[in-house]
């Protein structure tokens, strides 16, 4: 099964314990479609691989699941409720930017975590060529919903 985030990216994973305005002579609606092409990115594909109740860890629920970013996607900013996220980078090259932390970037082999209630505000495929691929753990509430957008914060 194969989810389509809007948007672009991330997921991860996690460890147990136009509008345009114009005063110009040139159609609004060429303005809106040049502007809407110019700015639409690829988004991400979130494809799970397990989900279970942890059963040592009353109201919990792990999820592993593969995040590709195809070339040049980037993600919404968003949030991952209260879920521990880890991501594993698997390919490519990925930068990642956590509430008002530096940017990182990640290439593969390596990782990072996500506490829960954290602000994912960049998650980009920095190759215009090549796919980017995450392998992401949650361990989040039973029934949360592990990616919401939030642009603004």
């Amino acid at each position: 099964m194969e989810i389509r985030i809007a948007g672009g990216l991330l997921a991860v994973a996690a460890l147990v314990t136009a509008t345009a305005c114009s005063t110009s002579d040139e159609p609004a609606t060429a303005k809106v479609a040049a502007t809407v092409t110019a700015s639409t990115r690829p988004s991400e594909t979130f494809k799970p691989l397990l989900q279970q109740a942890l059963p040592n860890v009353k109201g919990k629920t792990f999820t592993s699941a593969i995040v590709d970013l195809p070339p040049n996607a980037s993600a919404l900013p968003h949030r991952h409720g209260q879920a521990f996220v880890y991501a594993y980078v698997l390919e490519g090259t990925v930068r990642s930017q956590l509430d008002s932390k530096p940017v990182s970037t990640y290439h593969q082999g390596e990782n990072w975590v996500e506490q829960p209630g954290a602000h994912h505000v960049l998650t980009q495929n920095t190759s215009q060529t090549e796919h980017a691929k995450l392998l992401v753990v949650f361990v989040s509430d039973t029934g949360d919903k592990l990616k919401l957008d939030d642009p603004k914060s």
